[in-house]
């Protein structure tokens, strides 16, 4: 039979019927204002996805009833009652807008049979150089200098630095991110040392050295490591006491890589001269708030704030629109490969 254009037309319903019929249907936890276009515009109406500011826990899993699979973020509750409750309610696939998956109770997932999915890589590029602009802004004391300038204040005491060309900076992490790094000290002039549980003969202009070297010899120590049983709190006062005084420490991976309590006192007595941080240990419950002053105090953290010589930012290092792109396109392909399989 001919082909017309009224029957490819008809046909063209019939097939946009067929899709409609499969689209899937998805709650997103989490969600912040500025990933709204971006996963709009990687979805592209091909699921049916709610977005949610409400973070996921075991009161808000209602709102996955009748939902296939579900989006999160790294600051949820993914553990195995909130698992159980999901699973009860039908869910089958759970994505995380996120590289890490140790806030998901992975063991729980597969009992039950959910699938996981998780950003492997989003520009490791961004996170690099947030590291580095913490180092930079701690270094020219910065945020003293643009707090002082706003009243006025143009006095140079206090605002003294370094250059960055010919110290040490160790790397501890030497996969996607922790080499970034190492490119843009190395572009500064800096030697590079680098650590990996697992080592990396391949990686160029990376001195690979053992941790405690590391600790040792480094002015500047930044942190690109997942979080694992053998790396929580791998910063801590014994590893502290290997470091030079007045040494640079900066993380932009994981909060507990640190253990965080140690911290005062080696700033305390100038171990750790600068400290600049993006993640906390106990920052879910903080980081997480949406809008206006936080109302949850942590005293830890509150004490880490009122060093002149400690930067904290809100887990923002990822924060770039080529990463934020890159994290929807990502998590929308999970959800499609998980649809089609």
């Amino acid at each position: 039979m001919r082909d017309t254009p009224s029957r490819r037309y008809v046909q063209v319903l019939v097939d946009s019927c067929i899709r409609k019929t499969n689209i899937m249907k998805v709650v997103a936890y989490s969600i912040k204002n500025f990933e709204k276009k971006f996963l709009a515009k990687a979805n592209f109406k091909k699921h049916d996805i709610t977005l949610i500011s409400n973070e996921l826990s075991l009161k808000t899993c209602i709102f996955a009833v009748g939902k296939e699979a579900i989006l999160v973020s790294a600051h949820d509750d993914v553990s195995a009652p909130v698992i159980n409750k999901l699973a009860d309610i039908g869910i089958k696939f759970i994505a995380t807008r996120s590289a890490g998956t140790d806030h998901i109770d992975k063991k729980a997932a597969a009992l039950r049979a959910i699938k996981i999915a998780n950003v492997l890589a989003y520009s490791p590029t961004s996170i690099a150089e947030h590291a580095v602009a913490l180092a930079m802004a701690l270094n020219r004391h910065l945020i003293k200098a643009d707090a002082d300038s706003h009243h006025f204040d143009f006095k140079l005491d206090g605002l003294t630095g370094f250059t960055f060309s010919g110290k040490t900076v160790g790397i501890i992490g030497l996969g996607n991110t922790g080499q970034a790094a190492a490119t843009i000290f190395n572009g500064l002039g800096c030697q590079v040392l680098g650590f990996d549980i697992v080592a990396n003969d391949k990686l160029e202009k990376i001195e690979q050295v053992t941790l405690a070297e590391l600790l040792n010899k480094s002015d500047i120590i930044s942190l690109h490591l997942p979080l694992t049983p053998q790396t929580i709190h791998m910063i801590n006062a014994a590893s502290i006491a290997l470091m030079k005084n007045g040494a640079m420490l900066i993380n932009t991976a994981r909060g507990a890589l640190i253990n965080t309590t140690d911290l005062p006192d080696a700033l305390n007595q100038g171990k750790i001269g600068y400290l600049g941080i993006d993640v906390y240990e106990y920052e879910k419950n903080v980081f997480s708030q949406q809008e206006g002053p936080g109302k949850i105090k942590d005293v830890l953290l509150s004490k880490l704030l009122e060093y002149p010589n400690v930067i904290v930012t809100p887990h923002q290092a990822f924060l770039t629109y080529e990463a934020v792109e890159q994290i929807a396109y990502t998590t929308i392909e999970s959800l499609d490969k998980w649809e089609a399989a």
